[in-house]
């Protein structure tokens, strides 16, 4: 017999449309299945109930057993062997049609039993109500409100989950270990019969029987032991799958509670495909909003999402080179945002639990660093994520870092944020220590526009030609591969709009960071300055650019070197700004220090925390790359000592060989020439000399 088709247990807990759809085809498998042994059991039944028509009857089951091949089930259609069986069986059949008399006894015990008992038992109704009373259970907690949050509400509405949940796995469990056996049942419950049949009219007659006995005995034995090992198969694969039911129980027990403990299940972030069920928010009106639970999945670097009943899912949006984000919804909890690479476009998701909406945030970041385009892409992302984590100390929070730099004085004004600054200068001292004139100059002008005094006056051409450059967000520009957005592992996307500029005098502490930020916002005010250039900033482990959103042109580029000092504001958190320091950028040698400043849309602190994990990445590939030199510096200072040493040797040999030319020489009998004697004694010599000064330039060296 073929391989039975069966339906996959393991994802009962899941309830996937895909299952829901598999699910549907086993469904109408089971309908066509009690469509055609109703006719069968009719069929049967005339045989039974009027001998008179006995023959009518079996030729009718003759013609239903022929029909079988052109019967279009959706599992199990192609089965040449059963319908290569029941056209023999329509065969024996029609040369039995002539016969009038039957044994009811024994049809009624050997045909008529087991199609009945089929029927009766195993083709009823499955559906439960319990999946309609899980869907209700999951809508009720997704509207729990997080301000006013009753704790009995909240629990008895999560018990409920748990209690609908796990009835609606089980009871689903069942239902496909059921639905399975109807496979294997389906068999035996159209074979048997017939048997019974069969032998019911050979022992009937016997008279004049020998011939057909002969003739189909061994095709009826091998049927036989077809029936007894498909219901062997039966009863392992039963226990198998009920086994399989245990112990998905026990290790789906966590898995039923809606927020599960983090320590017992922990957070996944190296996954780069995901799938599962979200709420997404449509407006409705200006103010208005609603909720909509559907399926999302990721496919490369796609966000899909598909309803229940659907064959296939739609685009969502494209989530290469994306931004990602915890936000905070007024009535919703565990919601994140997707903000597309040009901005456009941005959709906010509900997760079910803390848990799952922090494994969609870690991997819908490691698609936008298409990670998944590699062999091995949770291998690459553990590794990337890994090195993030050791290229720098995670800071503390905002209220840590204003309390630790706090003036014990009452009277004394608040201090900078250090924490968040990523300068390569020592921590900044209170504010009572410094004068405003020593952060910012007077009548200092600001420029309001994009340019910026420094690129316009002192930018080399090869940064002049990177300004005006087409950056692509997949990592090239032009024709030529972007290296740093290669090399970086270090590639996150902000949308800013550009406040002003101006030069500053410190560098040493976020308060002159903090002043810009006041004469900027003020001269604004008193100008009635309201238009703002937004863009695009991307940071790198190397620079930071300003991207135009619409032409993707790099508007502006600062190495990550000259940026000593960047913090966000202390009230306005959207508020952030940056210091850099270009040495020799006047005419007389002087430095040029440039504050900008910029408002975004997410949290400011954010974008330092995130140049400054990039200060951290460069630095320790920095210190690689020094590495690196050395020890290639190193390497050919020894092969230099090795030539030295192979010379000197070179020399000791020829002093050895000319030793022996004279010995040799000056023997009996073989005199040799005054004149040779001191020019080899010369050369001897001069050899000699010119070995010492090796040696010692040699030694000197090493």
């Amino acid at each position: 017999m073929p391989e039975i088709d069966k339906l996959p247990i393991e994802e009962t807990l899941e309830d996937s449309p895909q299952t829901r759809s598999l699910l549907g085809v086993f469904e109408e498998d089971t309908a066509a299945i009690s469509s055609y042994f109703s006719q069968l059991f009719k069929a049967m039944q005339r045989i039974y109930d009027a001998q008179n028509e006995l023959s009518a009857a079996t030729h009718l089951t003759s013609k239903l057993l022929k029909d079988y091949e052109k019967q279009r089930f959706p599992l199990g259609g192609e089965d040449e062997v059963m319908s290569s069986t029941l056209q023999q069986f329509a065969k024996v059949i029609d040369e039995l049609s002539s016969c009038h008399a039957v044994l009811s006894t024994q049809l009624a015990d050997a045909m008529m039993f087991p199609i009945t008992q089929f029927q009766e038992r195993d083709l009823r109704g499955r559906r439960q109500q319990c999946i309609v009373d899980h869907d209700t259970a999951v809508n009720r907690y997704s509207r729990l409100s997080k301000r006013k949050e009753n704790e009995k509400v909240k629990n008895e509405v999560m018990e409920d989950v748990y209690t609908s949940r796990k009835k609606q796995h089980e009871t689903i469990m069942h239902y496909f270990a059921s639905l399975n056996m109807l496979q294997y049942k389906k068999k035996i419950a159209l074979l048997e019969p017939l048997l019974g049949y069969m032998q019911a009219q050979i022992s009937f007659f016997k008279l004049g029987s020998e011939n057909l006995t002969q003739q189909w005995e061994e095709f009826l034995t091998n049927i036989g032991t077809s029936v007894q090992n498909v219901r062997r198969e039966m009863g392992s694969d039963a226990e198998a799958t009920e086994q399989t039911i245990q112990d998905l129980k026990a290790a789906s027990d966590p898995l039923y509670m809606p927020d599960p403990d983090p320590n017992k299940i922990p957070v996944n972030r190296n996954l780069t495909r995901k799938a599962g069920y979200l709420n997404t928010r449509y407006k409705t009106g200006l103010v208005s909003s609603t909720w909509e639970h559907q399926y999302f999945f990721t496919q490369g670097g796609n966000l899909m999402s598909q309803l229940r009943g659907d064959v296939a899912g739609g685009l969502v949006m494209d989530i290469d080179n994306c931004s990602v984000m915890a936000v905070d919804c007024d009535d919703r909890r565990f919601c994140f945002q997707i903000t597309a690479f040009d901005g456009k476009k941005a959709v906010i998701l509900q997760a079910e639990s803390r848990k799952d909406c922090e494994e969609w945030i870690a991997t819908i970041n490691n698609i936008s660093k298409r990670i998944y385009l590699s062999e091995n892409p949770e291998e690459i992302a553990a590794r990337v994520n890994q090195s993030a984590l050791e290229a720098v100390t995670p800071s503390p929070s905002f209220q840590q870092r204003n309390e630790s730099f706090r003036p014990s004085t009452q009277g004394r004004p608040k201090t900078g944020r250090s924490g968040s600054q990523c300068s390569a200068g020592s921590e900044s001292p209170a504010l009572s220590s410094l004068s405003l004139d020593l952060l910012v100059a007077p009548d200092t002008p600001i420029q309001f526009d994009i340019i910026s005094p420094v690129s316009e006056e002192h930018t080399s051409p090869a940064k002049s030609g990177a300004q005006g450059r087409r950056t692509n967000p997949f990592g090239e520009s032009g024709g030529s591969k972007s290296e740093e957005s290669e090399d970086s592992i270090l590639h996150q996307l902000f949308i800013v709009r550009f406040l002003g500029s101006m030069e500053v005098k410190a560098t040493e502490s976020a308060d002159v960071i903090y002043e810009t930020m006041r004469q900027i916002l003020a001269a604004r005010a008193i100008h009635n300055i309201f238009r703002m250039t937004e863009s695009h900033l991307l940071v790198t482990c190397e620079c930071l650019k300003l991207i135009d959103p619409q032409t993707q042109v790099t508007r502006l580029r600062f190495l990550l070197s000259t940026v000593v000092l960047c913090a966000s504001h202390q009230e306005n958190k959207r508020l952030f700004g940056f210091v850099l320091k270009t040495a020799g950028g006047r005419e007389d040698g002087r430095p040029v220090t440039v504050c900008y400043v910029f408002e975004s849309n997410n949290d400011g602190e954010k974008i330092c925390d995130s140049v400054g994990l990039a200060k951290q990445i460069a630095l320790h590939s920095e210190m690689d790359r020094n590495t690196t030199q050395k020890q290639r510096e190193l390497d050919k200072a020894k092969e230099k000592q090795q030539e030295e040493l192979h010379k000197q040797k070179q020399i000791e040999k020829d002093l050895e060989e000319q030793s022996r030319l004279i010995a040799a020489s000056s023997r009996p009998g073989q005199p040799a020439a005054d004149g040779q004697i001191l020019v080899l004694s010369n050369s001897q010599s001069e050899d000699s000399d010119a070995g010492e000064e090796g040696q010692k330039k040699g030694e000197s060296e090493a």
